[in-house]
């Protein structure tokens, strides 16, 4: 055991949980109406609880518990459901499996809390909640076994010894995470009312900043050890995201005619989400051109889903998430650190699953609890409807 490396993966654990709760709960929380942010603070605090639980009890096993057998290129098993046969002692490479479990635990917190953004404003709580469930079981934890989890798309699979390339999650969290998104909004539909403003800007420019500072967790502590390839990761996770956001802010500002807080940050996200999967494999001009290019085409994406295809993907999962992790992963290939084989047909294997088991999901879930609250709690919001409470006391 390498207890630097093992110090480092604990601290990193703690901010990629931080990513979850609090940041991505105030990014997403600030972007809505006054009327349901308790909902996204509710529905991202569940979601942290269940899928940690969820973890311990069957996923963790299923991402990483072994390749044995002739089902272990797609699963991992339960041989290590409920953590059997780890202990204290027991490692993973230098680390304690324990530090790793809980790293990657992380990891499965706030991939589902992603998609909550997408539906957000019109979803009941039960349906978020099981579905939620099943899907961290049924499409996240599968997902990371074939990538991670030296499953059939890693190395030595299907594509050769090369395998596909994916540092930290373009593919395992965000493609999985923002095709789910896209394909929830359609299913339950659009707002009633899709023209209000965030209700606190204030709100998300927090929120991103705490994510921009915990994805240093999330890409650094990738490298699973205190080493030159973590500090290369942190240094091009921040480029890319400072490019972004300039990017973004220097094309609203042609576009429109002014830069705006919201979307500077919504930039930052984009330069994050697109350097996640390059981020162990590309140096710091790399991350420059990651980055910049992904600040306008993560907004060109907005636009043609909001305004063209007319979807209703509340606060841009998939146009930010999405398109950012995808075309970071393509980006491995282009620069030479992967092969376009493995990358795309990675892409296109785990779209395909994502979306086919999210709509299965999706339905059966739906035979049980509605996916959408009726008109009247949409009007007079979920933070009463569903919760009893307000955020705001106007009268005080």
């Amino acid at each position: 055991m390498s207890a630097a490396d093992t110090a480092f993966v604990l601290f990193s654990t703690a901010m990629v949980l931080m990513m979850t709760l609090p940041g991505l709960a105030l990014f997403y929380g600030g972007l809505v109406r006054a009327r349901n942010v308790l909902s996204v603070f509710m529905q991202c605090f569940a979601i942290a609880a269940l899928m940690s639980v969820l973890w311990f009890v069957a996923g963790y096993s299923i991402a990483f518990g072994g390749t044995e057998g002739s089902w272990g290129s797609l699963w991992g098993g339960l041989a290590r459901a409920g953590l059997s046969g780890v202990t204290t002692e027991t490692l993973t490479g230098a680390l304690p499996e324990m530090a790793f479990f809980a790293f990657q635990m992380t990891f499965a917190i706030i991939t589902p809390a992603l998609f909550l953004g997408a539906f957000a404003e019109r979803v009941s709580f039960a349906f978020v909640m099981v579905f939620s469930a099943l899907w961290m079981l049924f499409v996240y934890a599968p997902v990371a076994h074939w990538i991670w989890g030296s499953g059939f798309l890693a190395d030595g699979g299907i594509f050769g010894d090369i395998g596909t390339k994916d540092f930290a999650g373009g593919i395992v969290v965000h493609e999985t995470a923002g095709l789910a998104a896209l394909l929830l909004a359609v299913m339950i539909g659009p707002r009633r009312n899709r023209t209000t403003p965030p209700h606190a800007p204030g709100l998300v420019a927090i929120g991103a900043g705490l994510l921009w500072v915990g994805w240093f967790g999330f890409n650094g502590g990738s490298a699973l050890a205190a080493n030159g390839q973590a500090a290369m990761a942190i240094t091009v996770t921040h480029l890319s995201a400072a490019a972004a956001s300039l990017s973004w802010a220097l094309w609203e500002r042609v576009k429109f005619g002014r830069a705006s807080l919201v979307g500077i940050v919504t930039g930052t996200i984009a330069g994050l989400a697109s350097i996640t999967p390059a981020s162990g494999y590309v140096g710091p001009w790399a991350a420059l051109l990651i980055g910049g290019i992904a600040g306008i085409l993560c907004q060109e994406a907005v636009a043609l889903i909001r305004n063209r295809l007319k979807i209703d993907d509340t606060l841009d999962v998939f146009a930010v998430h999405g398109v950012g992790g995808i075309f970071g992963t393509l980006m491995i290939a282009a620069l030479g650190a992967g092969s376009w084989t493995a990358q795309a047909g990675a892409l296109l294997i785990v779209g395909a699953w994502t979306l086919g088991a999210s709509y299965v999901l999706a339905k059966l879930t739906a035979l049980v609890f509605p996916m959408r609250v009726d008109q009247e709690a949409e009007y007079n919001g979920l933070d009463l409807a569903s919760h009893g409470e307000r955020a705001y006391d106007l009268n005080s």
